[in-house]
């Protein structure tokens, strides 16, 4: 049998657009900046983490509409890696982002993590945070570590759900997960970039 000469060949499906807004999100200690700095290594997306952004020195917070307007004139560009949670504008973001990680690891993994974070940075500002922010570890952070999975993640995960099927979302729940969702990305670093990684 021959096929019918105007007979057009099936044509191969659009690849997925590439991930230009990117929320990383969990709980603190889920490994979201570290996730967040590789992500940023391998595809050139410019990373912003928001403790860094957010608090001023000596853990001062911001007003809240200078905050607001801050985050708006950010999620405005064209390409970015947002790490961290910030429940009063998350909602801007999720409105803004084309793919969302949540990292969905053990509470006794983030508590653990949190107090090494504290000994491995006692006294000094760790690269993610603002400067003029020592490392501090108070029982209201812990409680909201350790209260997470059970108290925020529920909600967080439904809000998710319901996002446009337009918005790629992955639940990461083990450095396994971590491993393999790296090695399918393409390496889009600019040439230069690529080669001085590999020196």
């Amino acid at each position: 049998m021959h096929a019918h000469p105007d007979a057009q060949a099936p044509t191969a499906p659009p690849a997925p657009a590439r991930m230009q807004r990117v929320l990383v999100l969990g709980s603190g200690g889920a490994g979201k900046s570290t996730l967040a700095q590789t992500l940023a290594a391998r595809t050139g997306l410019p990373l912003v983490h928001l403790d860094r952004l957010y608090w001023q020195p000596g853990w001062v917070e911001p007003p809240k509409p200078a905050w607001r307007a801050t985050l708006a004139q950010l999620i405005a560009q064209p390409a970015w890696i947002l790490d961290g949670n910030y429940g009063g504008t998350l909602e801007d973001r999720l409105a803004a982002c084309d793919t969302v990680l949540l990292i969905d690891v053990p509470t006794h993994v983030c508590l653990w993590r949190i107090v090494k974070r504290r000994w491995l940075n006692a006294g000094r500002a760790r690269p993610d945070m603002a400067p003029g922010c020592a490392e501090k570890l108070d029982w209201p952070f812990v409680w909201w570590v350790a209260t997470y999975r059970r108290q925020r993640l529920p909600a967080l995960r439904a809000r998710l759900r319901a996002l446009p099927a337009t918005t790629r979302v992955r639940v990461l729940r083990h450095e396994a997960d971590l491993l393999r969702w790296l090695a399918t990305l393409p390496d889009e670093r600019p040439p230069s970039a690529s080669a001085s990684l590999q020196h």
